[in-house]
């Protein structure tokens, strides 16, 4: 039987007490709200032959990138396929269609699937976030951007999600270099909205990018309400906070957040591994004895080498690995990440190729003290770093590293060129580089002294 959603499309029910915890599923997702796995189990109680909730849980377990629920994601999309074979929405098979080329390992092609839904259905502000989701994890904000602005005519006033929408146009206006109408855009959203989340996050990135960090601090610092009902996304939020201390100078507090905030839970979601291990990178490159918080971070991602899900995880991981003493599992990483190069089957296998190989062994001599040659793998990688996913910010450690590997080398031509192109792409010099000129002014008076 056929009702309507909250954005006034039919859904194919046999029970209409589904609505409200489908609808309340749909905005948690939104809001990256920590509720919305207790809203779709509510869902498929109240009705669980609801083949479009079923897809719904498909994409969330693939969005998650870890191995293990990739059959939980098969198990809801085969249930939602015998569903639908009794008859669905021409909506409902598109979003069936888009999970079918997810499962399949073609992420790119599912993205595209769904934004060709919601170009005949432009209200649908789940299906919006979705793709959002999976051009994220490609690294692709262009085409986040594209997407977004594509349908932004459909959010007006009557519409219950326009703030959410605003929110992921502004990340996606900060990703392309529109930083002025980005943070326009997300103090908007979340002045809409307290609970979103993601348009905090996306002023925060435009506070990180363009070298306001005491702003950045006061943006995040003074709203903690606005992540508070958050899933492990809180997590990354703080992560921000801790960027803007550490570009200050105030590793203290850092370290402080980390312990408290960041990895108060030691988790294991590849979200929350990239944001410890990213941050213990950039605090050692300024000199911080991180103490032993490497190892359980390494402890945790021993388990995790055959994912090959996602190679941002990967490449984190092998932050944890090569950094926490565990070599051999690196090198097994290392050989999962070439194998998937190798085999070329999938979205994920060329991004593997391309970027993901050439970067872990860049990380792996980085680690074992090897600079000219950790910097050759990393260089090699940076012009396609975008595809291993993320934003500008969570890559920056790849930047970093790059940067940090030919000053160790004693290349100082080509680290100040890849701060002055670092300083294009974010639009400003921030303590970070701030420093490395210092250094490698101080280096070429003393060579120069020498002569």
């Amino acid at each position: 039987m056929a009702h309507q959603d909250v954005f006034g499309y039919d859904v194919t029910l046999s029970n209409t007490a589904a609505i409200e915890p489908w609808n309340s599923t749909i905005q948690a997702f939104l809001a990256h709200g920590a509720s919305t796995p207790v809203h779709l189990t509510q869902t498929l109680e109240a009705a669980p032959d609801f083949a479009l909730a079923h897809t719904a849980k498909g994409f969330f377990m693939m969005l998650l990138g870890r191995k293990e629920l990739v059959e939980t994601a098969r198990e809801a999309h085969t249930e939602a396929t015998r569903l639908m074979s009794g008859g669905a929405t021409p909506r409902e098979r598109a979003y069936l269609a888009a999970l079918t080329l997810y499962l399949s390992g073609d992420m790119q092609g599912s993205a595209g699937a769904l934004n060709r839904l919601i170009q005949t259905w432009p209200r649908d502000s789940l299906a919006m976030k979705i793709a959002q989701a999976i051009l994220f994890v490609l690294g692709d904000g262009a085409e986040m951007r594209r997407s977004v602005e594509s349908v932004l005519h459909a959010y007006g006033a009557d519409h219950p999600h326009a703030p959410y929408i605003k929110g992921c146009h502004a990340f996606a206006l900060e990703e392309t270099g529109d930083y002025l109408a980005a943070e326009a855009r997300g103090r908007d959203a979340v002045l809409r909205a307290r609970d979103d989340a993601w348009g905090v996050h996306a002023v925060a990135h435009v506070f990180d990018m363009t070298n306001r960090t005491r702003e950045g601090v006061t943006w995040l610092a003074n709203q903690p309400d606005t992540w508070a009902h958050c899933n492990n996304f809180r997590y990354h939020v703080w992560w921000h906070l801790a960027l803007f201390y550490l570009d200050q100078g105030d590793y203290a507090e850092v370290l402080r957040l980390y312990d408290t905030e960041i990895r108060a839970d030691h988790t294991d979601d590849y979200r929350d591994i990239s944001n410890g291990a990213s941050l213990l990178v950039r605090l050692e490159l300024e000199g911080v004895d991180v103490g032993a918080r490497w190892e359980e971070l390494a402890h945790i991602c021993a388990n995790r080498t055959d994912d090959g899900c996602v190679v941002f995880a990967d490449l984190h991981y092998m932050l944890a690995l090569s950094n926490g003493d565990a070599h051999g599992k690196a090198c097994q990483l290392l050989q999962a990440m070439k194998g998937s190069a190798k085999r070329g089957a999938t979205t994920m296998d060329a991004v593997s190729a391309q970027a993901g190989v050439p970067a872990a062994e860049g990380l792996i001599r980085f680690a074992h003290g090897d600079y000219a040659n950790a910097y050759r793998s990393l260089v090699s990688a940076r012009p396609v770093m975008q595809r291993v996913g993320g934003s500008h910010a969570q890559r920056d450690v790849f930047e970093r590293l790059t940067i940090d590997a030919a000053l160790r080398a004693g290349m100082l031509g080509e680290a100040r060129g890849l701060i002055d192109d670092r300083a294009r792409t974010r639009g400003a010099l921030d303590g970070y580089a701030e420093r490395r000129l210092s250094r490698i002014g101080a280096f070429e008076s003393a060579m120069a002294a020498s002569l």
